[in-house]
């Protein structure tokens, strides 16, 4: 499997814009992303489904788009198998 990409488009003190491109990646089982800051994401492409400890999970297609807060457990579930799943990611 090709390595997920992930690129830094802007930084600074107090904000970070990301890209992520996912080919069929998810989280490890078992897992749990927790972030130190809130997050929005946006699908700009593709598919894919996340997953919130003790909530449900989303589905996202582009133009989807979701706030995970500072310290929420989640994961990404899914991602479309042989599809460029493109995130953008704005953690701040």
């Amino acid at each position: 499997m090709t390595p997920e990409l992930s690129q830094t488009l802007f930084r600074n003190k107090t904000l970070k814009i990301e890209r992520i491109v996912s080919r069929g990646h998810a989280t490890p089982k078992g897992k749990w992303l927790r972030g130190r800051k809130n997050e929005w994401v946006m699908l700009v492409s593709g598919a894919a489904r996340l997953g919130f400890r003790g909530g449900r999970g989303v589905r996202m297609k582009a133009g989807s788009f979701v706030f995970i807060r500072a310290g929420r457990d989640h994961r990404v579930e899914w991602t479309k198998p042989g599809v460029r799943t493109v995130w953008l990611a704005v953690h701040f």
